[in-house]
């Protein structure tokens, strides 16, 4: 609930009001909570500030171009915002096949990413980069050549803080980091390729493979086989069964509780 006990908190709350319904009723979108202290390690933080950042695309029909917008909404308890609406970034033109994966984006150095696919050529994966401190979208290009096939690819946060992308193609898993070269351009790299048919206990070689999340900063994949799904540390190789099914879209680890 919003206090309506003035006008510049009545059209504040009305400017809301507008967003969240535009957000909510565009053709793709996605969404993330981020602790607003500076310095934080986010590994026990509670009851803090707090940002709520709102990615979304829709179709420009005049132009024939899929649209991507952001913003941002900061607590009241923020120090940087006083509990408003960030003002909207700049529109981002996409091919108009375009969507968000429904998966959960990455947080690596203040900049959200989130895995973009094509209604058309559902194969086809881009990465839709927010950063915070610019209020500004960007489009990155995926290391993957070819068709990729449903839930073989996921964002990673790595534990040097690089953006990574983990992809799997029948049994084999390929890793790749994002890395800023001495000339502050950022390129891919190749990190690991891993045979996880000599890796896992694995039925039937020819069943695909799938990637169900990861742990944040610890080099960490679920992978679903045919036997179960596992989570298999890809600097060890080391990997432990989580379970026998392997009837999950979409595995999110927790690190902590907090109760109160």
């Amino acid at each position: 609930a919003f206090p309506t006990t003035s006008g510049s908190t009545m059209r504040r709350t009305a400017a809301m009001a507008a967003f969240s319904s535009e957000y909510m009723e565009a053709e793709s979108s996605g969404a993330a909570v981020l602790c607003a202290v500076t310095g934080c390690d986010h590994r026990a933080c509670h009851e803090g500030p707090f940002w709520v950042v709102f990615v979304y695309l829709d179709q420009d029909e005049g132009e024939g171009v899929c649209v991507a917008s952001a913003a941002v909404l900061l607590s009241d308890s923020s120090k940087r915002s006083n509990g408003k609406w960030c003002e909207p970034c700049s529109r981002l033109d996409l091919v108009d096949d375009a969507f968000i994966e429904a998966r959960p984006p990455v947080l690596i150095q203040d900049a959200l990413h989130f895995m973009l696919r094509h209604y058309e050529d559902y194969r086809r994966v881009g990465i839709l980069k927010y950063d915070l401190n610019s209020n500004c979208l960007s489009l990155i290009d995926a290391p993957l050549e070819g068709p990729v096939i449903d839930d073989a690819a996921v964002l990673m946060a790595m534990e040097d803080d690089s953006l990574g992308l983990a992809h799997v193609e029948r049994l084999t898993l390929n890793l790749w980091s994002r890395q800023i070269g001495s000339h502050r351009v950022a390129s891919w790299t190749q990190r690991a390729i891993v045979d996880l048919g000599n890796l896992l206990p694995i039925q039937n070689p020819k069943e695909d493979l799938e990637l169900l999340g990861t742990v944040e900063g610890s080099d960490t994949v679920f992978v679903t086989t045919d036997m179960g799904i596992y989570e298999i540390n890809l600097n060890s190789l080391r990997w432990k069964k989580l379970w026998k099914t392997d009837k999950f879209c979409a595995l999110i680890p927790y690190m902590s509780f907090y109760n109160r």
